[in-house]
């Protein structure tokens, strides 16, 4: 579907503010995007997680008149799924039908949003099962758990600084009443981002815009509101944990949204640097092709979980604040303290030096072909149809596009030195025996690389140089912290 035939409807005061996407076509898929603008954010400084249960409640649990298994029977024989995601500012619940069960697959969905059963079973399953999700899930990847620790760090003491899902102590603390006031106070019609495509009938739309009216025009609590702190000097966390490798995720907050005009020129920027999953960066191609130090290593500009387990970023994760990341996949730990200096290496180079021509174009023509990617799926075009009116961009695909297509070389490596640095960023490493990780981080001795097999002298002469690379790190700057404490 082109993106010109997406009709925003937006609603006036009178119908309190609810917005809407439509995207109306001929499949005979029905896909819902049904957004609220809150999130873990708006959770209560003593009750991280809040946000992650209330939504868990409505999606995995009952209604007044059917039982979570009734619902989950009713859904198999459609094939349609109903299901949701909690970010800092959006709560999102994303399902799919087929236009023939739409009637029957809406009254599940109406009922599990707008008459929640609450009873205590479903919400003892959920809390288990996010409890679980931490201490069996997260602490037990280590790829995702230095991002989320990295996040955290970068947030620190801010509304983003706590895990989406929360903590073990304070899921365990939380009420089902804590749940019912979140609902009550935060799934609000001036939080609703009501978005929907595919072959519905126009009468349908009008009904469910008239359901959605139900809820309250306005919400009660407010998320707190609180710019990122400034980071003073480098430092790292190490996360000491019986493992075999080490992780490490690094970088540091930035302004640059999709809101601001210098997002495209960022995103190429990026992408050059390292593409998530792909082999053309610089720090896959220097990392892992040259050096073989690990599977991979990639670059970001926006939040990006479960990037284990995806090949592109989920839409839905608007943030006023975004971050800019490198993603080190784990390495041996005698290679871990070369491989964290040969990334800040590449870093510290692309600063200088900026984009070569050639890589600019290269990268470029990539991030215009990978943006048709993004929205491959109805769903995700409606995803990020419903990101462009959460960012202020209704025409955000056509206009990253045209961007694109005006981006020079030297604006990219404008945006490259006003946003990236290598210092006064956050270091987060899953690691065994995280004392002595910790002095070797902090020392300047070098740590010179070994290789099984002969490698080319410029490789030699550029590793001469990587295994004396500053970390700019300080004993008193690292903390070494242990998994089963992370997220308690």
């Amino acid at each position: 579907m082109k993106p010109l035939a997406c009709l925003l409807l937006f609603a006036s005061a009178a119908a309190a503010q609810m917005r809407v996407v439509a995207l109306p076509g001929n499949s005979p898929l029905i896909a819902f995007r049904i957004v609220f603008t809150t999130g873990a954010a708006a959770d209560p400084p003593s009750k991280p997680g809040l946000a992650y249960l209330s939504a868990s409640m409505l999606s995995d649990g009952s209604t007044k008149t059917q039982t979570y298994q009734q619902i989950e029977d009713a859904l198999f024989p459609m094939a349609a799924s109903f299901h949701s995601q909690v970010d800092k500012e959006m709560t999102t619940f994303i399902g799919e039908t087929h236009a023939d069960n739409l009637e029957a697959y809406y009254r599940l969905v109406r009922g599990m949003l707008f008459e929640p059963g609450w009873r205590e079973e479903d919400f003892k399953r959920v809390k288990d099962d996010a409890i679980n999700g931490i201490k069996s899930g997260l602490r037990n990847n280590d790829e995702e758990l230095a991002k989320e620790v990295l996040y955290s760090e970068i947030y620190h003491d801010m509304s983003y600084s706590h895990y989406s899902m929360g903590t073990v102590t304070s899921l365990e603390a939380i009420t089902l009443d804590d749940v019912k006031h979140f609902y009550a106070s935060q799934y609000a019609q001036s939080n609703l981002i009501l978005g929907i495509s595919g072959g519905y009938p126009p009468a349908f739309l009008e009904r469910m815009k008239k359901d959605f009216r139900r809820l309250p025009v306005a919400p009660g609590f407010q998320p707190r509101r609180k710019e990122p702190p400034l980071i003073a000097a480098n430092r790292a966390v190490i996360v000491d944990k019986d493992t075999r490798s080490v992780a490490i995720s690094l970088g540091f907050p930035i302004s640059c949204t999709r809101r601001n005009p210098d997002y495209p020129a960022l995103l190429v920027a990026s992408s050059y640097l390292g593409q998530h999953r792909m082999s053309g960066g610089v720090l896959y191609d220097e990392m892992r092709e040259k050096r073989g130090l690990n599977y991979g290593d990639y670059s970001y500009i926006e939040y990006f979980p479960r990037g284990m387990y995806q090949m592109e970023p989920s839409p839905n994760l608007g943030r006023r604040y975004q971050i800019f990341q490198i993603w080190i996949r784990p390495v041996q730990p005698p290679t871990a303290k070369f491989a964290l200096r040969l990334a800040l290496y590449e870093l510290d180079r692309l600063i200088e030096n900026g984009i070569p021509s050639d890589g600019f174009e290269k990268a470029r023509t990539f991030v215009t072909k990978y943006s048709n990617v993004l929205t491959s799926t109805q769903s995700a075009q409606l995803g990020y149809a419903v990101d462009g009116m959460y960012y202020d961009r209704p025409d955000f695909a056509d206009t990253f596009k045209q961007s694109l297509a005006k981006l020079t070389l030297a604006e990219v490596n404008r945006v490259i030195r006003h946003y990236l640095r290598t210092d006064r960023l956050i270091i987060v490493a899953v690691s065994k025996n995280g004392e002595e990780l910790k002095q070797q981080l902090a020392s300047d001795d070098p740590s010179p690389m070994t290789y099984n097999s002969p490698k080319p002298a410029t490789i030699m002469e550029i590793d001469k140089i990587v295994e004396k690379w500053p970390l700019h790190l300080k004993a008193d700057a690292i903390k070494v912290v242990p998994a089963d404490r992370v997220f308690q």
